[in-house]
């Protein structure tokens, strides 16, 4: 464990230089001569804005310099919004939850981090369960385009959804509209709860999220490279250390 925490501290720390990526990856990858990389701060799991950092920002940084170009953030406030920008060349790689839906225009790497969907409830709900949720009457505060709200929409029979741009929103939504559930990252849902004492988060999960890397369709040598990129950086520790260094000790790497 001392060794892998080590590795791991070097990579972040710019102390290990890796081999230079193939040429027909570089292309694949930063056809632009930068790598162009999607950051997402509508989940504060993967990425902050202040200060700026995060696991995506770390591993946007180790893939750059692995490609030996410069790198450039292109920064969002929702995922949906990221994966919408899939076909239109603005970003090389991005950090989203795997899904069906969004593999149309993406391909992904295996997940590197899972997290949970949630819900929360004001404390006077009848909801005490995962279960009581989907029932005729309820409405459910989501982010436009997120995981869970694709997941919520192939799975829920009769509760009703109402979509925020954003998921941040989707909490001010819930919030001013009376709605009966928000549904999130449960990270962020534990720490809107602790912050409001007239709402909770209902024990256990719908959902996990796989977290993963991203590149637009077509890009056959650049994803296959991005699968080898990543589950070395799960193994070598980078992903824990990068977690760990954020704060972010809830989430869980992925096997």
């Amino acid at each position: 464990m001392k060794l892998v925490a080590v590795v791991a501290l070097l990579f972040l720390t710019g102390c290990v230089t890796a081999e230079r990526a193939p040429s027909n990856v570089v292309r694949d990858l930063a056809p632009t001569g930068k790598l162009r990389a999607a950051i997402n701060f509508g989940n504060t799991v993967l990425a902050q804005r202040e200060p700026f950092g995060g696991v995506s920002v770390e591993l946007s940084r180790e893939l750059a310099k692995r490609l030996r170009v410069p790198v450039e953030f292109v920064t969002y406030d929702a995922a949906g919004r990221v994966t919408a920008d899939a076909t239109r060349g603005v970003w090389d790689v991005a950090f989203v939850a795997r899904d069906p839906e969004r593999a149309k225009d993406i391909e992904f790497t295996p997940a590197y981090v899972i997290i949970e969907g949630g819900y929360m409830v004001p404390n006077g709900s009848a909801i005490q369960r995962i279960e009581d949720v989907d029932r005729p009457g309820i409405r459910i505060a989501v982010g436009r385009g997120s995981a869970y709200d694709l997941w919520l929409t192939r799975n829920l029979k009769q509760a009703t959804i109402v979509r925020a741009p954003t998921s941040p929103a989707a909490l001010e939504l819930f919030r001013q509209d009376n709605l009966e559930v928000a549904a999130n990252v449960k990270q962020p849902l534990i720490a809107y709860a602790r912050a409001n004492p007239d709402v909770r988060v209902l024990p256990g999960r719908f959902m996990a999220i796989e977290q993963a890397m991203a590149t637009p369709r077509g890009r056959t040598a650049g994803a296959r490279y991005l699968n080898e990129f990543i589950n070395e950086m799960k193994g070598s520790g980078f992903v824990a250390a990068a977690l760990e260094k954020t704060g972010q000790r809830d989430a869980t790497v992925a096997p």
